[in-house]
C-alpha cells in the first residue's frame, strides 16, 4: 500500500477528572521532566502536557476546551461539532510500552475515513513525535489534510510565530512584531476570535516559566485545505482557554491509500519575559526533516 508522508513534532503531560473516568484507558509517557497522558477510550486525546508538576494544557471541564485532539481539514466537510469516531469515540490500542503508543480510530461512515496515532519519545533533544495518519477507507478517492488542536489557558502567556506574509482576518487579535515574529499576549475577548497564518513550521507558546513548542511541516502557500492554513489560533470569549492549531498539506488519497503527518512538542522551563532568548530556544530546535 502506498503512503504519502507529510511530517511535523512534540512533548506532553498529565489528565484531569473532566476528561476521564475509572474505566477509562490512560497512558502516560515520560521523556525527563515532562510527562504526556493519553486517553485512548476518549478520542485518543493528550489530556495533559506536564514539566514537573507544571500544566500546559487546558484542563477545564467543559466539551471541546480541554487537551490536544486531532481533525480532518477542511472543516467545512463536516462543520460541527467534530467527527465522534476522531474526537470522542474509543481507540483501539495497538502498541504500547513505556516509550510508545500506537492506537487508531473507528472508521467514520460519515467521510470514510479514519485516524492513527503514533507516540513516541525522543531522549535525544527531549522532544514527543507524534505522527498522526489518515486513511482513505472509501471506494473514491479523498483529498483531506491533517489538523492538530491543542487547547492552552488563556493566563498571562503569549503565542508566537514566524509569518510569511501577513495574518488574516486583519485587526482581529492584535499581534506585535518583534524579533522576526508575531507576538499575541493574551487578553480576554468578548467574543470568539480566530486568525490564520502561512507560518515558518513552528507555533509557540510561553507561560508560567515555560516554552511549548511545535515543529512541523513547513507548507507553501499553496499547501494547506481550502479556506484554512498552516498556522491558525483561536481565542475563545471570556478569558477561558486558547487553540495552538497546526495543519498539513492537503493530499488526495486513493482507496486505501494513507497519508503521515508528524508534529514534534518540546516543553521548556524559560524566562517568558525574554523574547530574545525564547526564540534563540527555539532555533537551537530541528526543524522537521533536519532532526
Amino acid at each position: 500500500m502506498k503512503q504519502v508522508l507529510l511530517t511535523a513534532l512534540f512533548v506532553c503531560t498529565a489528565f484531569t477528572a473532566s476528561a476521564q473516568d475509572s474505566s477509562d484507558q490512560l497512558f502516560t509517557l515520560k521523556n525527563g521532566d515532562v510527562s504526556m497522558t493519553i486517553n485512548a477510550d476518549k478520542g485518543g486525546k493528550i489530556l495533559s502536557l506536564k514539566y514537573q508538576n507544571k500544566e500546559v494544557l487546558s484542563q477545564s471541564r467543559w466539551p471541546e476546551s480541554f487537551g490536544s485532539t486531532f481533525w480532518t481539514s477542511p472543516q467545512k466537510e463536516w462543520n460541527w461539532p467534530p467527527v465522534p469516531e476522531f474526537d470522542k469515540q474509543a481507540y483501539t490500542v495497538k502498541q504500547k510500552s513505556e516509550s510508545r503508543l500506537t492506537i487508531t480510530s473507528p472508521v467514520s461512515g460519515r467521510l470514510n475515513l479514519s485516524v492513527g496515532k503514533d507516540f513516541q519519545i525522543d531522549t535525544k533533544d527531549g522532544a514527543f513525535i507524534i505522527t498522526y495518519s489518515i486513511k482513505n477507507e472509501g471506494n473514491e478517492p479523498r483529498r483531506v489534510a491533517p489538523w492538530e488542536i491543542s487547547r492552552v489557558s488563556n493566563a498571562d502567556g503569549q503565542i508566537f510565530f514566524e509569518v510569511v506574509d501577513s495574518i488574516w482576518p486583519a485587526g482581529l487579535m492584535s499581534f506585535e512584531t518583534e524579533q522576526g515574529a508575531s507576538w499575541y499576549k493574551t487578553d480576554e475577548a468578548t467574543q470568539n476570535r480566530k486568525v490564520n497564518a502561512d507560518g515558518r513550521g513552528w507555533l509557540a507558546y510561553a507561560a508560567n516559566d515555560l516554552l511549548l513548542v511545535k515543529r512541523f511541516q513547513d507548507l507553501k502557500n499553496n499547501e494547506p485545505a481550502p479556506g484554512e492554513a498552516e498556522v491558525q489560533v483561536y481565542v475563545n470569549r471570556g478569558k477561558t482557554y486558547i487553540e495552538l492549531e497546526s495543519q498539513g498539506a492537503y493530499t488526495l488519497l486513493q482507496p486505501g491509500e494513507q497519508l503521515q503527518w508528524t508534529v514534534r512538542w518540546y516543553l521548556l522551563p524559560a524566562d517568558t519575559t525574554n523574547r530574545k532568548d525564547l526564540l534563540k530556544k527555539i532555533s537551537a530546535l530541528p526543524a522537521i526533516g533536519q532532526e
